[in-house]
């Protein structure tokens, strides 16, 4: 009995170790919680990231098929904006592991029931060490090994009047590979940030703004992405209608093929710092 507890642990440890090996790759998963965004990065140097949470625990549910049972830390949460379909499960996940930095936008949904609850789960995570951070055009998060978020906007606070005009854009970089992750940003910002430096957009993937809504995914914004793959992160039969007919249009007359976490389920990416691969 003793040696079949022996030969367990052992089994265990190696099973740590192997899972702990990343080899070089970095890898993205746009999770599938129905009408939501969540994505996870587990980047080369063993640093988590979770960009939004879904509306509720079923993002629990998908952490569990991305990350081992035993690992109970994120390095990083970052909550695009107060939507609830963005923070609702972000509380369940700051109960649930250890986080040493959460990363909100300057946009605020005063009195809203999920924006309340998420103040209160990012101050407990706060007394426990976590850092807060509101993000800031030009911030850097050094991930390790090569791989950073690099904050696009907001690149001045935004007042609490319409909460997807003050979503977090992030690019997450990899050696020559990127992914442009942009929360609900509507065409105007997408435009903008074109008008900024438009040089530097192109990602070799791209989440399709407000999970394929017309108010996003401008052609101007998409040309200068220009990405290999669009992502519609959305739930099936949605009562908004998403992805409209516009935007699969746009990534139709660009050639960039799109997924759909409705109809693929969960979609990874991973990226050896010069290339990405569809995971299947």
């Amino acid at each position: 009995m003793t040696l079949l507890a022996l030969a367990l642990l052992t089994a265990c440890i190696w099973y740590a170790v192997a899972r702990e090996d990343r080899g070089g790759k970095l890898t993205v998963s746009f999770l599938n919680i129905g009408q939501g965004d969540s994505i996870f990065i587990d980047t080369p140097s063993g640093r988590q990231v979770l960009i939004d949470g879904g509306k509720n625990r079923s993002v629990l549910r998908e952490l569990s098929k991305v990350s081992p049972w035993y690992d109970r830390t994120i390095d990083v949460v970052l909550a695009t904006h107060p939507d609830a379909d963005h923070i609702g499960g972000i509380p369940d996940v700051l109960a649930r592991y250890k986080v040493d930095l959460v990363i909100e936008s300057s946009v605020k949904d005063e009195g809203g029931a999920d924006s309340v609850a998420f103040e209160k789960a990012a101050a407990n995570e706060a007394e426990e060490g976590a850092q807060r951070l509101t993000a800031e055009r030009g911030q850097i998060i050094d991930l390790g090994k090569g791989a950073y978020l690099e904050i696009l906007f907001p690149d001045r606070a935004v007042p609490a009047v319409e909460t997807n005009t003050g979503s977090i854009v992030v690019r997450l970089v990899y050696g020559e590979t990127s992914f442009m992750l942009t929360g609900d940003s509507p065409q105007a910002i997408e435009n903008y940030l074109v008008k900024l430096d438009a040089d530097a957009l192109k990602s070799n993937v791209l989440k399709a703004g407000h999970h394929g809504s017309r108010t996003s995914s401008s052609e101007l914004f998409v040309g200068f992405v220009s990405p290999e793959y669009a992502i519609y992160s959305r739930g099936c039969n949605n009562s908004y209608g998403h992805p409209h007919d516009e935007v699969i249009e746009t990534f139709k007359r660009l050639k960039i093929p799109t997924l759909d976490t409705c109809l693929d389920g969960m979609i990874t990416f991973v990226s050896d710092g010069k290339n990405v691969e569809r995971r299947n």
